[in-house]
């Protein structure tokens, strides 16, 4: 089953690692990653029509969805790191012959995407950012309210095999508990969709895959401290959701504020919060839509 019946399916092979991926459309490239515990598929609301003007590569981010899922429990950090990621767009997109592009990151894809952007900026025309606050921020302002809503993170980066062993003991509860949490908008993810990201997600090898990741992020505090300072050259959009009625605390906690910290990691800034949850591609698609299809044009034009 797939939610993107328009587009290609295709798969390449990364240094040994299959990621799969969706493209279509024509224009200037965009490429559009995932969070956790979903896959390409979230796009599935606004890709048909942003594919009108834009050419879009959609994948799956290793380890989700229907990529290649590496073991990683020799401890193995950079498997999963981000960098490693943004690589593997990277790659993707030069057997494309993509040059350039807009880039629009959701959850972890937001921090693939920021990833992305500070090590290949000649290859970013513009970078947006759905509801994340930038992986060290959040890690040296961390308070009582942030942990408390980042809960899976701190369960989820323990040491193998910990997390894959209670999450894989009760994985369809753990699925359902995290996606009704982060969502604010009754209906906006459809069965099907919830059925395909539970097939995707709720298995040993994509439960090891994700806690891998999330354990990677020592790792990518490491690379984000070594670029401490450094703003980024391309336009940002950054949008919010605000409803965290479910979820108090979720991605700023009491000390942060969402645009003040991307304005320290970039030199222009475009923000916006949005009425609905975690998931913005399928809670406001309308919204994201317009937004992006406004801030593309701008930069285009520029």
């Amino acid at each position: 089953m797939s939610l993107l019946q328009d587009f290609d399916r295709r798969a390449e092979d990364v240094d040994g690692v299959s990621i799969n991926y969706f493209t279509g459309g024509a224009g200037t490239p965009v490429v559009l990653l995932h969070g956790y515990p979903q896959s390409a598929s979230i796009w599935h609301r606004i890709a048909p029509r942003l594919a009108a003007s834009h050419q879009l590569l959609m994948p799956d981010l290793r380890g989700y969805g229907d990529s290649d899922k590496p073991d990683a429990s020799d401890g193995d950090r950079s498997i999963y790191c981000k960098r490693t990621s943004a690589n593997d767009v990277i790659r993707i997109a030069d057997r494309l012959n993509i040059a350039a592009f807009h880039i629009v990151g959701h959850d972890r894809g937001a921090r693939v995407a920021h990833r992305l952007a500070l090590d290949h900026p000649d290859r970013v025309l513009s970078l947006t950012s759905l509801d994340v606050v930038p992986t060290l921020a959040a890690f040296e302002n961390m308070d009582a309210d942030l942990s408390y809503a980042w809960f899976h993170v701190h369960l989820m980066r323990q040491p193998y095999p910990l997390p894959e062993t209670l999450i894989g003991q009760s994985a369809d509860y753990w699925f359902d508990y995290v996606m009704d949490r982060w969502c604010a908008t009754a209906g906006a993810i459809t069965p099907d969709a919830l059925a395909l990201y539970k097939r995707q997600n709720c298995n040993p090898r994509a439960i090891h895959a994700a806690c891998a990741d999330y354990r990677s992020m020592v790792l990518d505090l490491e690379h984000d401290a070594r670029d401490r300072g450094r703003k980024l050259d391309c336009p940002v959009l950054v949008l919010w959701g605000t409803n965290t009625a479910k979820v108090p605390g979720w991605q700023t906690g009491k000390k942060l504020d969402m645009l003040t910290v991307w304005r320290e990691r970039a030199g222009s800034v475009t923000a916006k919060p949005l009425d609905c949850g975690h998931f913005i591609p399928e809670e406001k698609p309308e919204e994201l839509l317009a937004a992006l299809v406004d801030f593309f044009r701008q930069v285009e034009d520029a």
